[in-house]
């Protein structure tokens, strides 16, 4: 008994003592600030794990995983996590390269052979380094407009990466390019006869015990305890509106993967443990090394508002400096979700944070916050830093909203007859979209959006408001050209969580 009791004590010590290691913010105040952060973002439902000195701290949810369901979030929920997909991917094709399986310096022609970038010379240039570290030249988002929730395959979004005109230089400029990490994971199979989903859920999903993680979007909806996509974005109220579901397994090497904060929690173990998981070795340390290389500088001027100096990217992270400690991370957004992975080796600190609103900023806030805490950074509200930021944004947006709405309402007629815009009109890398007179205005249907469709309304002349069917593609004014009394062409935007510039489709 007198035994028992002394291991009692000894145990309860041992737990007290590692309590106090905790920052104040985490033990009195984390809980506090998430639900007043979620109100203030109107966040339905988020899930957090915090890991630190090898150990879970927190795993746990808050809110609802829907609005019209009194059902909680825990730390089993599923969320798309999207670009945090990228790093598994990256440490796939690093653990390839050290098995001498590839080089991550090999010429994506010699797996692709048909495979071309724009620029004849970058063609030949560009390696697997290269696509998995964002370097190309092209635009951050360029053509992904294309290839969201499209009915594009794999294949035939690796063909069209020929049509993306950079911008930048190669290798010099940074481009966030989703498509390029699709073709990186399209080498996969060349190497090992392994599709990327059986190839990663083989060799670091399964080791790791991840066992509520799925490798593709396909079904989401239809798996228990999922969480649902929710948006504030085109909203006059800013209240969260249910979405439908992303279809993004065409990207999937980029962001398909579906998870919870229990099992990203395993994969942070791992990282903070050079690569073993539960006392066993799951990965060598020299992948995870590759991984963390820096390939590209993202910046390298001292931010006025983090304490940070320098800003690169590896193999599907991003890595800083972060009050002197080495810091990597990722985020992930998807439509109605926006996710975040990050680990500090230095410290054996990482966290993860799934959200199912994705227009807010708290997920990242939170981070900083908990970064700051445990980094001994002096404490500043970093929700009410973003809020003030965003806000008068948020505010811009509701009015030209309003806006559009009023000068629809007035019930303006068009140039020409509704019947001069309709038709077919092509853009080289889109493909086709349609145009046809409703009984109210035109209806625009996408050959490659076969669920999205979008009604145009005329505000003036040859301006009209597009809406688009699928709430977060958002709505925007949308002008045609007009030339000698002929419909020409049109520019069609979508939301800049997909891509940031219009295309211009000409008529057929």
């Amino acid at each position: 008994m007198h035994l028992l009791l002394l291991l009692l004590s000894v145990l309860a010590g041992s737990s007290a003592a590692f309590a106090q290691r905790q920052p104040a913010f985490v033990t009195d105040s984390l809980d506090a600030y998430i639900r007043r952060g979620m109100a203030d973002w109107q966040i339905p439902g988020l899930a957090i794990a915090v890991v630190k000195d090898g150990k879970v701290i927190v795993s746990k949810g808050y809110g609802v995983r829907d609005v019209s369901k009194p059902e909680p979030v825990d730390e089993n929920t599923l969320f798309l996590i999207a670009s945090n997909t990228k790093l598994f991917t990256g440490t796939a094709l690093a653990k390839l390269d050290d098995e001498k399986k590839l080089s991550l310096n090999d010429r994506v022609t010699n797996y692709l052979p048909d495979y071309k970038l724009y620029d004849p010379a970058a063609t030949q240039l560009v390696t697997i380094r290269d696509l998995l570290c964002h370097r190309l030249g092209t635009k951050t988002f360029q053509g992904d407009f294309t290839f969201w929730d499209t009915n594009l395959p794999r294949a035939e979004v690796v063909r069209r990466m020929r049509l993306l005109k950079p911008e930048g230089q190669f290798r010099q400029d940074y481009g966030y390019c989703n498509s390029a990490f699709v073709t990186a994971g399209e080498i996969i199979p060349k190497v090992t006869g392994q599709s990327w989903e059986q190839y990663v859920e083989t060799n670091i999903v399964k080791p790791l015990g991840m066992t509520n993680t799925f490798m593709l979007t396909t079904g989401a909806e239809n798996r228990p305890n999922m969480a649902r996509p929710y948006t504030t974005n085109f909203t006059l109220d800013g209240k969260p509106i249910r979405l439908p579901y992303d279809s993004v397994d065409n990207l999937a090497p980029a962001g398909s993967m579906v998870s919870c904060v229990k099992d990203v929690s395993k994969w942070l173990l791992m990282q903070l443990d050079s690569g073993r998981f539960e006392g066993k070795r799951v990965l060598p340390w020299s992948v995870l090394q590759k991984t963390r290389d820096a390939n590209i500088v993202t910046g390298s001027r001292k931010s006025p508002v983090f304490p940070v100096h320098f800003r690169a990217y590896g193999l599907g992270v991003f890595m800083a400096d972060y009050a002197g400690r080495q810091v990597y991370w990722h985020t992930g957004g998807a439509f109605g979700f926006v996710t975040n992975t990050c680990f500090v080796p230095e410290e054996k600190l990482a966290i993860t944070i799934l959200t199912n609103q994705d227009n807010q900023q708290f997920f990242e806030a939170l981070r900083y916050q908990l970064l700051d805490a445990y980094l001994g950074v002096s404490y500043t509200d970093r929700s009410r830093f973003f809020l003030n930021l965003t806000r008068p944004e948020d505010q811009k947006q509701q009015q030209e909203l309003a806006k559009m709405a009023g000068r629809v309402a007035k019930k303006a007629r068009p140039a020409l007859p509704l019947s001069a815009y309709a038709g077919t009109y092509h853009n080289e890398l889109y493909g086709t979209i349609t145009i046809a007179p409703t009984a109210t205005g035109l209806k625009i249907s996408f050959e490659h959006h076969p669920t999205v469709t979008a009604q145009l309304d005329c505000m003036d002349s040859d301006t009209f408001r597009l809406t688009y069917s699928h709430p977060a593609f958002g709505i925007f004014p949308t002008k045609f050209s007009v030339e000698n009394g002929r419909v020409t062409g049109v520019d069609i935007k979508a939301s800049d969580f997909v891509e940031y510039d219009p295309y211009v489709f000409v008529k057929l």
